[in-house]
């Protein structure tokens, strides 16, 4: 389903995480974290339970040149997947999040 048909869904008062998930994939997709980050934001919000929604919102955030939101919100991902036993997401998270620790000394180092 294309953005253009879920934002019309949202539009017509059909709101929930997965509505709000396909949102924020759809628009990171396209390239537009800023708006991606505003419905992944609202879907966890809608369930904070949702542990890919985490690990998506953290990418956005990344993208969007929010490195610290980014973090919040993988570390977030990391709490919810370990207690889901969601160990996909969370290895991927543990990943991302060395990565930027990986990047922000390197910036410091060189700053």
């Amino acid at each position: 389903m294309n953005i253009e048909a879920l934002e019309c869904m949202l539009a017509n008062g059909k709101d929930g995480a997965l509505l709000r998930f396909g949102l924020g994939k759809g628009w990171l997709d396209a390239g537009n974290p800023v708006r991606a980050a505003t419905h992944l934001g609202r879907c966890v919000a809608l369930d904070p339970q949702y542990s890919a929604a985490w690990k998506l919102l953290g990418k956005a955030w990344l993208a969007g040149g929010q490195p610290q939101a980014a973090r919040e919100a993988w570390q977030r991902g990391l709490s919810v997947a370990g207690s889901k036993g969601d160990q996909q997401a969370r290895k991927e998270m543990q990943v991302f999040l060395r990565r930027l620790d990986r990047e922000q000394a390197a910036l410091a180092k060189a700053g």
